[in-house]
């Protein structure tokens, strides 16, 4: 079956809904999720959204500084700049579609400090800021005419030039997207055509064993793009939250928002003995890439599975106040946090690289865009400052949708586009095989590319995911197409994409952290 819109959104969080809503009034949308609306990463981002509103003490200055420090300096100014300047207004849309954020007794946004911030400038609902943003949304997605939501919907491949019989390297010029192949829930596979195309899928955390990311974030619009022949960038950059909650077996772990240590919680190692001081005067409320590789040290130190959270401290009322789902749910494993340590260790938690786009959110690949955790945008660098995600999509989401209405009304559909061609067969012992290749990658790629990394590590990663990549492509070949085999492939590609760009990054800069290239101190300038 052949499907025709004005604008493919690939992917159902922050980015992607909100860009569809900006576009809704200029054509026909088709809304694209692999599983659900309501299981996005967004609804697990706890701490907030960052955002100078307090013009007293705080100023755009101050946040592009703190930007720019915490990416050690590989941030692209004018996309930090783009981002700072842009967010109080995208806050204001917001509140439009519903959000509401916390407030004092003054009427004030209720701000919170995270670790890298200068200052108070965190908007957040509680402690689950996401989960509010993603139930706004998709009451306002809901109500919109002009979308199409397909659940349990999983794009396959985007459409190029490829598909109509042509030769595409990543020389080619002017490498155009004319929408995606769908897999349906019924097993078939649908055509999307779509004048312009929005790759919102998210990160990649589930590449990783252990991860604060849902399931579905196997990397699937970032490997897709990759295929196409688009630019990819900076995809050594995997940032480590320091402190998901250490409960073995759970996958994905449930997050410890960094906004507890900007509350005072303080880092203990098993002895109950405080080590921040001996990694960075900043202690707890250091950039995350630091925090990270002091908890990492600590273990490593004494061979400890993790260390702990203390914020037994502070006021037992309030902290219930402040962190009501956190509490509930260490409470729900007999750990109560007001009175008992909390037991962290590090997972994967953000992709600060993926598909290169510019200022408007454009890929390298004509009428096909990329917004939120998939894309690089270059506001990250070598690592995200705490809560500059869920602004990024929306600004980003606002600049892809702006551009993109510009350009609709100069595009026409194709009638030349190839339904997939599905001849293969599935068979038992192929899932068997499947389940436990994504396991073995997730083991690769957690021994072998992780918070620290040696050359020696990552030509063993390379060995060993080459060996998997070319059974999964010859089993691809022969199956019928299904969303366990694809979401394989994809896993490979983007955990080949972080080890061949973490090789090519000879020095430790930001989250790529390697024994063979010390790190070099740099001074923090002021910015002119």
């Amino acid at each position: 079956m052949t499907r025709k819109y004005d604008f493919l959104v690939i992917g159902s969080g922050i980015a992607g809904m909100s860009f569809a809503l900006k576009v809704a009034q200029y054509g026909s949308v088709a809304l694209v999720c692999k599983t659900t609306l309501d299981e996005a990463n967004t609804a697990l981002a706890q701490g907030g959204v960052a955002s100078v509103t307090n013009l007293e003490v705080d100023n755009f200055d101050k946040h592009i500084q703190d930007t720019m420090i915490a990416g050690d300096y590989l941030s692209d100014i004018d996309a930090v700049t783009k981002v700072v300047t842009n967010a109080p207004e995208q806050i204001k849309e917001l509140i439009k579609w519903g959000v509401e954020f916390d407030r004092n007794d003054s009427g004030d946004f209720d701000l919170h400090r995270e670790g890298g911030h200068s200052e108070f400038r965190i908007l957040h609902h509680a402690d689950n800021t996401g989960f509010e943003i993603q139930d706004s949304l998709i009451k306002a997605v809901r109500r919109e005419p002009n979308i199409e939501v397909f659940e349990n919907h999983f794009a396959i491949e985007i459409i190029t030039q490829h598909h109509l019989g042509k030769r595409v390297t990543r020389r080619t010029p002017d490498i155009t997207c004319y929408g995606a192949y769908i897999l349906a829930p019924d097993g078939r596979v649908d055509t999307f055509e779509a004048k312009v195309t929005l790759m919102a899928t998210g990160g990649c955390g589930a590449v990783y064993t252990t991860t604060t990311n849902p399931l579905v974030a196997t990397g699937d619009g970032i490997a897709m793009v990759y295929r196409a022949k688009g630019t990819v960038k900076d995809m050594e950059f995997i940032q480590f939250h320091p402190t998901a909650l250490y409960h073995p077996g759970d996958r994905p772990s449930f997050l410890i928002t960094e906004a507890m240590r900007g509350y005072g919680a303080v880092l203990r190692n098993l002895r109950g003995e405080e080590f921040m001081h001996r990694y960075d005067p900043r202690l707890s409320l250091a950039p995350r890439d630091i925090v990270a590789r002091a908890i990492d040290s600590e273990m490593k130190l004494h061979g400890d599975d993790h260390v702990y959270l203390d914020v037994t401290h502070k006021d037992p009322e309030e902290t219930r106040r402040h962190f009501p789902n956190i509490y509930a749910k260490c409470l729900s494993l007999g750990i109560d946090i007001t009175r008992d340590y909390i037991p962290v260790a590090p997972a994967a938690h953000y992709l600060c690289g993926g598909i290169k786009v510019d200022t408007n959110g454009e890929s390298s690949i004509k009428r096909l865009y990329a917004v939120g955790e998939c894309s690089c945008t270059g506001l990250h660098g070598g690592n995200r400052l705490a809560s500059n995600s869920l602004i990024e999509a929306v600004v980003y989401a606002d600049a892809a949708a702006t551009h993109a209405i510009e350009e609709i009304n100069h595009i026409s559909y194709r009638n030349d586009i190839p339904t997939w061609n599905d001849e293969g067969t599935s068979h038992p012992e192929e899932m068997v095989l499947i389940t436990q290749s994504i396991k073995e990658v997730g083991q690769i790629m957690s021994a072998y590319v992780g918070i620290v990394r040696s050359n020696l590590r990552l030509d063993r990663a390379w060995n060993r995911l080459d060996i998997l990549y070319e059974e999964t492509e010859r089993l691809f070949k022969r199956s019928k197409a299904s969303r366990e085999i694809c979401e394989l492939r994809n896993i490979i590609n983007v955990g080949y994409l972080i080890m061949r760009q973490a090789k090519e990054r000879h020095e430790s800069r930001g989250l790529h952290y390697t024994v063979d290239y010390p790190p070099v101190q740099r001074k923090i300038e002021p910015l002119q």
